[in-house]
Parts: structure tokens; C-alpha cells; sequence
């Protein structure tokens, strides 16, 4: 499920929102044999060929914190059946938490984790942007609708959607929210693109945070979806803009039952194509729900059930890598139980298996500190700091200096806390994140407020 999701947790999930060169998915080696051909973090090098060719270029923005990130470099963008397609665009992988990426981010900015986009390299326009995950038919639509957005053509509810797409991936929210509603109205009922416009629409949307539109949305046009995975994102977008609506807003009970409803039809018979990471989206969704619906009853049964399906999925893995898809969301579960040991097993052995990726120590950190295991919270914290580059690097600091107030070193907490905001301004505007940033201001005053003498 999209990093949208996840961000608006705690555990590196946003579902993954803020890749290191060191870790292993991102390296020349891990491409070997691979399906498709992509260039890393080389915007220049791509542009130039793909403008030689006379093709696309098809980008995968991701960052190795996101879950939904590496679940789609496991699972999907390995499948050999892609081969077939190598040559239809040049292929480029972004890497945000790279400072060398920054150029590519402020030209095309993103929201959400991953993130595709189609682009003209003619005019270094975008086509076509998707974001989160998609299956590999998903995926082999995408490629056909951002060849023809390229080579142009189409009419009618197509031609709409790629005005959508295209705006979207603009930064035009309104403008694409209102093409991709008239997409839906315009088009017969068993176009074959609608659960992906409905898809668009409901990102769109929630991206904007018309959260009581996108909700109402949601409801009206579902039942008139095919069921696939789309229609399992679109109904988690709805649950997601109704969970963030104002606790007085009208119907907003109603809304938030009946879409939540939909979710759990997601996950139930006919069973819809989705991967473990999607399904766990939608138990982080469901989750969410119950916590507004302040059921800690409910809230208890479902986490468990999530963890339950996270630890199955993950001991059918088929290789560390995969596996370490799972860590965040079981952290996440583990976190939500009230039982973080449960979690730290799964995080110390993906740490041994994969000793360059900073998540499972900084996970780890934030584990051993919840348990009261302080030292090995610290020492964990020191690995991924030694780790862990580029924007990232805040957060592991941040972590870091909750460990330190936690072992009762203030004036470590606030040294660190000055390096980390010092570093913040290092890095490119458009990846110091303002939140981030304000979060270890706020951090620092009330440090430096508890430092100062009581008036007499």
C-alpha cells in the first residue's frame, strides 16, 4: 500500500514518508539479470537516452525506508515476464534521500512513496504519474498508457485521464481532481481504465486534503468499479480522507462505517491480486479506523490478526531482502499491541543479514528504547547514523535524541540536536523536511527551556 499511508505513522512507514547508496537493492550488483534495465540516480544520463531513442522515460522514485518501495523491487519489478518490455522506455531509478537526486525532485516533486512517473523527454514533461504500488498487469497498463500519452491520439475518457495524469504529475491538483471526475462521468461503464482513475482521483484528492469530498467520492463511485486492487486502494483512500475528517463534521460516523466496510470487502472473497504489503495497508487502515472509533477492544483483535499475517507472509519470503519488507509493518503491529519485543527478533536478523541497510538498526533503536534497553539503544542508534546518509540522517537523529532524554543526557541530546539541525541546513531545501525540521526545533527549546534556572 502507498507510502501515504505509512507516513502518517511512526515506525519509517511514511507506508512507507522521508535511499543509501549502501544498501543493497540500490547497487549495480542487485540489477544484474534483472528484467528491466534501470539507470541509478542518473537523471542526465537517462534524459539523453531516452531523448536518442526516441522513447519514454519511465522513473521509479523511491527511497529504501519505504516499505511499498522494496515490496515493488521484490516482488514486482523482478518478475522476469517484464523483459519482454525493456526497450518500450530508458529506465530510471531516483533514489530521494540522495542529495544528488535533489535537481530531478524540485523539477518533479513528489508526495508519496514510491512514486512512477512516464516522461517526454522531448519537452522534460511528465505523462503519466502513479503513485504506490501496482501488480505486474497493473504495471504493463501503465506502460501502455504512458506510451500512448507520448505518442498521442487518443479521445474521449483516455484523452481525459492523460490530461489528469499529466496535471497531476504537475502539481495542478484542482485542475487534475475536476479532468479525472469528468474522466469517470464521461467514460462507459466497463472502461477498462476506471479503477485506475478512480485510483488517480482518490490520491488527487487526498493529496489535497479534500478529505470529505474524497470520502463521499469514494462511496459513490465504488460500487460502480471492477473489484481489483485499484478498487482496494481507492477504497482505502476514502477510509483514509473519513478517518481525517473533523470528529464534528456532519455524517462523518456514517462515512467513516461505511468506508471502512469497504476495506474489509477488500480483503475478503473474490480475493483481489495484491501483495502482502498492500494487504497490510489495508489492516493499518482498518486500524487507524478503530483507533478514531476509540475501540481498543476491536483495535486489540485486529493488530494481532495483522501481526499474525505479517509474521506468515514474512517466513514465506523468499530471500532477506523480502523479508525486510515486513520489518516496518511488524514493528508497527508489535508497537500497536503494546508488545515491541515481539518485533526486535525479525529486526535483529535483518540487520545480520544485511549489514550495509540502515532501517533494521535504527529500527532497533527505537525498539531496545521502548523496552528500556538503553544501551543497545544507543549503540543500534550509532550503527545507523554510521550507516544512513542524506535526508534520512534527521530522523535517525531524532530517534537518537529520544534515546539520549531517555537516558537522562540532556546535554547530549541537545548537542545532537544542534548537528542535526545543522545538517538539516546542508542538505537541499527541497529534501530538508519542514516538518522534520520544525519537530527538532521544537525539540531543542524545550530542552534548552529545561535548562534554565526557576525565576526567584
Amino acid at each position: 500500500m502507498r507510502t501515504l499511508v505509512a507516513s502518517l505513522l511512526l515506525w519509517g512507514l511514511v507506508g512507507c514518508t522521508a535511499a543509501n547508496t549502501n544498501t543493497p537493492v540500490s547497487t549495480e550488483a542487485a540489477h544484474a539479470g534483472a528484467p528491466l534495465p534501470f539507470i541509478e540516480d542518473d537523471y542526465a544520463r537517462a534524459l539523453a537516452e531516452a531523448k536518442a531513442k526516441g522513447v519514454p522515460l519511465f522513473v521509479d522514485v523511491w527511497a529504501p525506508w519505504c516499505h511499498t518501495c522494496r515490496s515493488m523491487k521484490a516482488y514486482v519489478l523482478s518478475d522476469k515476464s517484464l523483459a519482454r518490455h525493456a526497450d518500450r522506455f530508458v529506465w530510471l531509478e531516483v533514489n530521494t534521500d540522495l542529495t544528488q537526486n535533489a535537481a530531478f525532485q524540485e523539477k518533479f516533486p513528489i508526495e508519496f512513496w514510491p512514486t512512477l512517473y512516464v516522461i517526454d523527454p522531448r519537452a522534460e514533461k511528465p505523462l503519466l504519474r502513479f503513485a504506490g504500488s501496482a501488480t505486474v498487469s497493473q504495471l504493463e497498463k501503465l506502460f501502455e498508457d504512458g506510451e500512448r500519452a507520448y505518442k498521442g491520439g487518443v479521445t474521449g475518457a483516455e484523452a481525459l485521464l492523460a490530461r489528469g495524469d499529466a496535471l497531476h504529475a504537475e502539481g495542478r491538483s484542482a485542475e487534475a481532481i475536476e479532468t479525472l471526475t469528468e474522466a469517470l462521468a464521461e467514460a462507459p461503464a466497463d472502461w477498462s481504465r476506471r479503477g485506475r482513475a478512480l485510483e488517480s482521483l482518490m490520491t488527487a484528492m487526498y493529496g489535497a486534503m479534500q478529505v470529505e469530498p474524497c470520502a463521499k467520492k469514494a462511496l459513490e463511485l465504488l460500487p460502480g468499479t471492477p473489484r481489483s486492487l485499484s478498487w482496494a486502494n481507492a477504497a482505502m483512500f476514502g477510509l483514509m480522507c473519513a478517518v481525517s475528517m473533523p470528529e464534528d463534521a456532519a455524517g462523518v460516523k456514517e462515512l467513516r462505517s461505511a468506508l471502512e466496510a469497504k476495506v474489509v470487502d477488500a480483503m475478503g472473497a473474490p480475493v483481489i491480486e495484491m501483495s502482502g504489503d498492500d494487504r497490510s495497508g489495508l489492516y493499518e487502515a482498518r486500524l487507524m479506523a478503530r483507533e478514531v472509533a476509540k475501540d481498543e477492544a476491536g483495535k486489540k483483535v485486529l493488530a494481532e490478526e495483522w501481526l499474525a499475517f505479517l509474521e506468515a507472509e514474512a517466513a514465506k519470503a523468499p530471500n532477506p531482502e523480502a523479508r525486510a519488507v515486513f520489518d516496518a509493518h511488524r514493528m508497527g503491529a508489535a508497537m500497536k499491541l503494546g508488545t515491541p519485543e515481539r518485533a526486535i527478533p525479525a529486526l535483529e536478523q535483518s540487520e545480520k543479514d544485511l549489514p550495509q541497510d540502515y532501517n533494521p538498526p535504527a529500527r532497533l533503536a527505537t525498539l531496545y528504547r521502548t523496552v528500556g534497553r538503553l544501551d543497545d539503544a544507543l549503540a543500534a542508534s550509532d550503527r545507523a547514523l554510521a550507516r544512513v546518509q542524506g535526508s534520512r540522517r534527521l530522523s535517525v537523529m531524532s530517534g537518537r535524541v529520544d534515546i539520549l532524554i531517555a537516558r537522562k543526557d540532556n546535554a547530549s541530546a541537545v548537542k545532537t540536536l544542534e548537528e542535526a539541525l545543522a545538517f538539516a541546513k546542508t542538505l537541499p531545501a527541497v529534501q530538508a523536511s519542514p516538518r522534520m525540521v520544525k519537530n527538532l526545533e521544537k525539540k531543542l527549546a524545550g530542552l534548552q527551556a529545561e535548562a534554565q534556572p526557576a525565576p526567584k
